[in-house]
């Protein structure tokens, strides 16, 4: 008890929250392979996609049980060359996703549960879109999904070849290894659609999906539209002071965030005001603080 409160710092609710995303995470990744890749022999990279190529050699051999016998080596050498990152929480993901999937295997089967096999491109974006967001959950609570995840890092730290670049190199290998057993081209092809979708949505369920615009505002008539703002809109922002390159006039620069809805609005505003001004709208991915989500919200 002791230990756990020094490593959450007594934050037992986090703690329980984390478990219940490694839980639900790792039946939705079960259940992305189960329904949507493993029947089709699509091979979307990582040690399960290696699990489908084996299966489907040695049909005694089930994709999750391979899959958690890679994992089981390649975490222990992850603890002993990157540290104990690698801890509990990863391994209860890497069991439970092998459970899981197992267990979805043996009652759903492997014909064609959901009557795709003539439609392989909505299997790969649904299977895509299911194992990111269960990778997404797993990631929130701070865990990893193991297999060639660990390799790319241990590969990285040995060479001068980014985490990134590392993983699709190595989960590349692995779909070029789906070609060869299966020869079928249409593998591959399939197999990177996966790819690509699952890191999409990952990253969308890591960041979430924000409708708030960040702006830029250069003017003259700043105070105008400072006021605008902050009685029309009733949103706050910041002045920034900067120079102008050419004529190395000081300017005065307005950083504010606004709804998607308010950009048009405020667009709208500054183009009757100035029409001389300079605007800058930029997308963002989070905005924590006042008026908008909290700071302490992910601490629950």
């Amino acid at each position: 008890m002791k230990i756990t409160k020094q490593i959450y710092g007594g934050n037992h609710k986090r703690l329980v929250l984390d478990y219940l995303l490694i839980a639900i995470g790792s039946f939705i990744l079960a259940s992305g392979f189960v329904f949507f890749i493993n029947p089709y022999k699509i091979v979307p990279g990582g040690v399960y996609g290696l699990g489908i190529v084996v299966h489907h050699l040695i049909d005694e051999v089930p994709v999750g049980t391979f899959g958690l016998i890679l994992n089981i080596p390649l975490t222990l050498l992850g603890i002993k060359v990157l540290g104990s990152k690698f801890g509990i929480k990863t391994v209860l993901g890497m069991v439970l996703t092998t459970l899981f999937m197992d267990s979805l295997t043996y009652f759903v089967g492997e014909q064609d549960p959901l009557g795709l096999q003539n439609d392989l491109l909505l299997s790969s974006v649904f299977g895509g879109i299911v194992i990111g967001f269960g990778l997404g959950l797993i990631f929130k609570a701070k865990a990893t999904s193991g297999g060639s995840d660990i390799v790319a890092m241990i590969g990285s730290k040995y060479s001068k070849i980014s985490v990134g670049q590392f993983l699709i190199i190595v989960d590349s290998i692995i779909v070029l290894t789906g070609l060869v057993v299966f020869k079928d081209w249409k593998i591959p092809l399939y197999s990177w659609i996966v790819i690509f979708i699952t890191g999409k949505v990952i990253d969308i369920t890591l960041d979430g999906i924000s409708y708030e615009k960040a702006l830029i505002i250069i003017s003259d008539k700043h105070e105008v539209i400072k006021d605008r703002i902050l009685n029309s809109l009733e949103r706050g922002g910041t002045y920034f002071t900067g120079e102008g390159m050419y004529s190395g006039e000081e300017k005065k620069v307005i950083f504010t965030v606004v709804s998607r809805r308010e950009v048009t609005t405020l667009q709208a505003m500054i183009s009757q005001i100035d029409p001389n001004a300079f605007l800058t709208v930029m997308d963002t991915s989070e905005i924590l603080g006042e008026g908008f989500k909290s700071l302490n919200e992910d601490e629950g």
